[in-house]
């Protein structure tokens, strides 16, 4: 193959109607990689024959070790076919640049996919013939439904089909008919849900018109109008009214899913190079059996007959009990499997020649003499087919024509993206019709999204590294003049034993040794060591109006910025573009400017943006891209400290930078002083380590122990021991502060699941409506800098009505206590959007009422209500049994009463405010603390949902692994057609540490899991139990020879943060000491 120049490459970017931005998406080891490296191989990049052995974009060596993509790469290809611009016209060469992002399919890393999807217009999903449909492959048709993109469907791995599962075309045929309904039965779901909050939506709004209609209408009836002026108003609402009762319009269905015959499925093996459309067959058979190209598009695929007499096409009910073969097997899939059968062997040994022969002859292809004498029978088989169906032609040719260019993607996506961004409205007209009409002049508004920013050596930056050709003169000149002083200088330490200290000052002296500035990469220093090769993190880009220069200053926009408030606090500053480039995979190549429509690479924002962010050329009434995207939150957390004290600055500096370059991994820095680093999973937290001791902090680094979240709840339990005080309803509990100055008398109860669930699901909902009540209450800032909640924000009404139904649901025989419990609820912890509720239950409402200081001299009850409130939130995010979040708890503030002496009463006011102050949240936070261990107290543990996919011989060592991990099997379920089982269980995240190790190593690398994170899940053991019943004492005695292992957890999360473990014994055997001497 010719290889591609770069300038051809970006002469094709002004050409934006031959365009492709596209994304490759699927399942880990589906064959993503492999499917691009055969695309590569078309422009010369790499050889036909490495492609699937390479792996060209997986550039780092832990993606080669393990086999997996971390990191979605871009590379820009060149792709040519002859087109004819109406059916009259000749053909014509037509050129096309289609700009491919490799993506992940490891559950770990799907943030890359996130960042992957929002740059493209169209997205390759990859399945696996045998497995079908697995949970990352639900995951990116999510992705690509949720982004608007063009999905293009790609069954790969047909040849294990063949080979593997040995089966006859007809049931390979019947199992790719089921593995495509799975596929679209995905989409449908998606389509189901959105159908169905239309149609709430639209029934909501019926109700309000219709509602809004009779109150209008009943106030027209009280005013006493005139009878002909109260008919004409009348008429109005009614009209109106009726107006919008209309039908709800029905969406079609019908262009969303896959079909064949639609041109948006291929068939293909990426290992072996090949691929068919049914739009190519039909091309192939339709002069030879004389049917129009347009019927055999439509029935190639589907339960179509040929007549072999006749030659026309039948359908099922006139096929009269004959038993022929569906078209796609007889004339598709038969010629593949010969094609097997007389290369291979079809998996069963030795090919056959004379059919090979045959093959060739009838497809007029001639094989070269070494192919047909080589031994590898492999050779003979990809060289085969890709004479006949070329991979690369059926992929590229279905994206030119199926996948949509920049200017017609926008026209479609960028409406429904806009509106969705944070402060919509506020979006500047002009700014709104450039991205969306794309408008490409200079004098237009620029817009970029950064999906993220990329770590580069800068040993590898274009202008850094020395153009093939040779060099020239006076570079060659000053490379011998740098080895001759590098000669000298060796020379001169030699002589070092034998001459002076001033000899050797003097013979230095006179040596020039080039500074930092003239080394070249791999250079030595003085100390003998390689001199360190910095990273600089360039930002991976999609323009969509404008074009984009080196040295324009343009604005960038945080994440969370909003139009409706552009000069608000972080106000978002310019940066000045100091280099585009063209993205190449492993190298980059420089560019002078950029129109839009392109993905490429843009430097200068290093230290304006920590991950992601919009870059546009005005501030008032710019639209912000990245207040939408969408990305898996990180859960494992390790601690992290330098081997060499010293080098802490170093690792300090690269844990920042490792932060930026990673787009789900974060730093933070806890209370104990501990640097922390957070990830999705064990993968992701090896290749953050690798990363930071090798390229970002260059320093021995130690890790700590996983620092796994828990959850502290309580519960109503059968067998709990007697309330702490008799006298009083469990969990209350009356404590007075230190100065006996003011006693408060507090309730804690476990709130009804249903509740909790609730809350869970609408953090977002609660942050919006409770937040800014409790800010001015607690008078602190508000924690939106942190994570940003994810979810559909309801209406305060609606919240509150489905509340009080959960509430309503579960309570049985406590009806009267949580009867409307909804107007007292003051806050929700923790973080104020927390599964935890204060409610006020005093007489007077202190906690409700308006809490601004007082003008009286004397203290009040009011004077105090922000603090219980900030004890609350204390309270729920440092829980008794080992300081972690609460959740599930109600909080019941019952009676507050003060006792100020008379011999304060002159004191100032704000001095024995302050004084009560603290004493006042130090006795409401143990006071709940107190009521909280009244209960029965439970952890609950992060739980990790696990796939693995097994065959029958290793399903007992799965099971066994999942078992001693604590696991839990959900479901098992045969995969029809296939030899393997699909096993669905629950792992909590605290024994998931090495699992996906000992899995492979337990099955000899037949399984591999899947980890998704699932939320958390109680354990239903009590940490402080020990046997008091007759019945537990006989069988366990009094030291419960069975593990507890809630408080195993328990002790070990105490230990981790230095707080007393009860029971642990210091010294185990207590004997004499013995010495050497005695």
């Amino acid at each position: 193959m010719p290889v591609v120049s770069p300038e051809k490459l970006i002469a094709l970017q002004r050409s934006q109607d031959d365009i492709r931005n596209i994304c490759i998406l699927a399942h880990v080891d589906h064959g993503k990689t492999s499917l691009s490296d055969a695309l590569i191989a078309t422009n010369g990049i790499i050889s036909p024959k490495l492609a699937g052995k390479i792996r060209y974009l997986d550039s780092r060596p832990d993606e080669q070790l393990r086999g997996i993509t971390m990191e979605s790469s871009a590379i820009s290809l060149y792709f040519s076919m002859m087109r004819r611009s109406a059916p009259d016209e000749p053909s014509l060469q037509k050129e096309y640049l289609v700009n491919l992002i490799d993506s992940p399919g490891h559950i770990d890393f799907s943030s890359e996919v996130s960042t992957a999807s929002r740059l493209c217009d169209g997205a390759v999903v990859l399945v696996d013939a045998v497995e079908g449909v697995c949970s990352q492959t639900v995951t990116v048709l999510r992705q690509t439904w949720i982004e608007h993109l063009k999905p293009l469907l790609v069954i790969n791995k047909i040849d294990r089909l063949v080979t593997e599962l040995k089966m006859s075309p007809g049931e390979a045929y019947t199992h790719l008919c089921k593995l495509l309904e799975q596929v679209n039965a995905v989409v449908g779901s998606f389509f189901q849900g959105e159908r169905m909050e239309e149609d709430m939506k639209w029934r909501e709004r019926i109700e309000e018109n219709l509602a809004s209609a009779t109150a209008t209408k009943d106030q027209e009836r009280t005013e006493g109008k005139a009878t002909g002026m109260s008919n004409n108003a009348t008429n109005g609402p009614e009209g109106s009214a009726a107006s919008t009762t209309g039908e709800y319009e029905e969406k079609d269905d019908e262009d969303i899913y896959f079909a064949p015959e639609k041109n948006n499925v291929i068939f293909s093996s990426a290992i072996d190079g090949w691929a068919f459309t049914v739009k190519q067959f039909a091309a192939l058979y339709e002069r030879k059996l004389g049917i129009k190209r347009a019927t055999l598009e439509k029935t190639l695929w589907g339960e179509y007959y040929l007549d072999p007499k006749t030659r026309r096409v039948l359908g099922q009910k006139h096929l009269k009990g004959r038993a022929l073969k569906p078209m796609f097997v007889q004339l598709v899939l038969e010629n593949i499997w010969a094609v097997y059968e007389a290369t291979t062997g079809g998996g069963k040994g030795k090919g056959d020649p004379e059919l090979l022969q045959k093959i060739t002859k009838s497809l007029n292809i001639t094989l070269p003499t070494h192919v047909l004498r080589s031994k590898d029978p492999r050779i003979v088989l990809t060289t085969l087919f890709a004479a006949w169906l070329p991979l690369s032609t059926a992929l590229l040719v279905s994206v030119i024509e199926s996948l949509p260019s920049p200017p017609v993607a926008q026209a479609s996506r960028l409406p429904a993206m806009i509106e969705s961004s944070p402060g919509a409205g506020y979006v500047d007209p002009q700014v709104r019709d450039a991205m969306v009409g794309f408008k490409t002049d200079k004098e237009e508004p620029v817009v970029a999204y950064v999906s993220k920013m990329v770590a580069i050596p800068e040993s590898e930056l274009p202008e850094n590294k020395r153009r093939a050709g040779g060099s020239s003169a006076e570079e060659a000149r000053e490379v011998a003049r740098r080895k001759k002083a590098e000669i000298a200088r060796t020379q001169a330490i030699a002589e070092a034993a034998t001459a002076g200290v001033k000899d050797i000052t003097d013979s230095l002296g006179n040596i020039h040794i080039p500074n930092g500035s003239e080394r070249q990469e791999g250079d030595v220093g003085l100390d003998g060591e390689q001199r360190a090769d910095p990273e600089h993190l360039i930002g991976f880009a999609r323009l969509y109006s404008g074009t984009l220069t080196i040295g324009d200053s343009i604005y960038v926009l945080p994440p969370k910025f909003s139009p409706a408030a552009p000069h608000a606090h972080p106000e978002p500053k310019k940066a000045t573009i100091t280099a585009l480039y063209l993205l190449m995979g492993r190298s980059l190549e420089p560019l002078s400017s950029v129109p839009a429509g392109v993905v490429f690479g843009i430097a200068g924002l290093e230290g304006h943006i920590l991950k992601s962010g919009t870059v546009c050329s005005q501030l008032t009434g710019s639209v912000n891209l990245a207040g939408v995207t969408m990305g898996t939150q990180p859960i494992v957390r390790i601690a992290l400290e330098p081997v060499v004290p010293s080098d802490l600055s170093k690792m300090i500096a690269g844990l920042r930078m490792l932060e930026q370059a990673d787009p789900c991994a974060e730093y933070e820095v806890l209370e104990s002083g501990e640097h922390v680093i957070v990830t999705a999973g064990e993968l992701h937290l090896e290749r953050c380590l690798k990363d930071l001791r090798e390229r970002f902090a260059r320093c021995e680094i130690q890790a700590g122990e996983p620092i796994v979240p828990y959850r502290e709840s309580i519960v109503s339990a059968a067998e709990m021991a007697l309330p702490k005080e008799k006298d009083l309803p469990r969990g209350t509990v009356i404590s007075a502060t230190t100065s006996k100055q003011a006693t408060l008398r507090i309730r804690v109860r476990p709130l009804p699941s249903a509740v909790t669930e609730f809350l869970e699901g609408n953090a977002a909902t609660i942050k919006e409506h409770y937040s800014e009540r409790g800010e001015k209450r607690d008078g602190t800032a508000s924690p939106r800098s942190g994570t940003v909640e994810t979810g559909e924000v309801l209406p305060s009404a609606e919240f509150k009505l489905r509340l009080q139904g959960a509430f309503s649901a579960e309570a049985k025989g406590d009806r009267e206590i949580w009867a409307n419990i909804i107007e007292k609820i003051v806050a929700f912890g923790p973080r104020r959007s927390g599964p935890n509720v204060l409610i006020d239950s005093t007489q007077d409402q202190i906690l409700l009422q308006d809490t601004s200081a007082s003008e009286s001299a004397s203290l009040n009850f009011h004077d105090f209500s922000d603090k219980i409130s900030y004890a609350f939130q204390l309270a729920t995010s440092q829980g008794p049994l080992c300081k972690e979040p609460m959740q599930g708890v109600a909080v019941f503030l019952e009676d507050v009463s003060l006792d100020v002496p008379s011999v304060e009463e002159g004191a100032a006011r704000s001095e024995r405010l302050g004084r009560l102050t603290g004493e006042i949240i130090k006795t409401v936070r143990g006071s709940i603390c107190q009521g909280f261990l009244d209960w029965s107290p439970r952890l609950l543990l992060a739980m990790y949902s696990c796939e693995i996919q097994a065959s029958a011989e290793v399903l007992g060592r799965v099971y066994g692994v999942i078992t001693r991990r604590r696991g839990r099997i959900l479901s098992e379920s045969l995969k029809e057609g296939t030899p393997f089982y699909s096993v669905l269980s629950l792992l909590p995240v605290a024994e998931s540490f090495g699992f996906s190790d000992e899995i492979r190593k337990r099955t000899s690398g037949a399984a591999s899991p899947q980890l998704i994170f699932q939320g958390f899940e109680m354990l239903d053991e009590d940490p402080f139990w020990v046997p008091f019943t007759e019945e537990d004492l006989e069988d366990l005695g009094e030291l419960a020879d069975r593990e507890n292992i809630a408080k195993r957890y328990m002790d070990s999360v105490r230990k981790r943060k230095g707080l007393f473990v009860s029971g642990k014994k210091l010294v185990e055997n207590a004997e004499k000491q013995k010495t050497l001497k005695r």
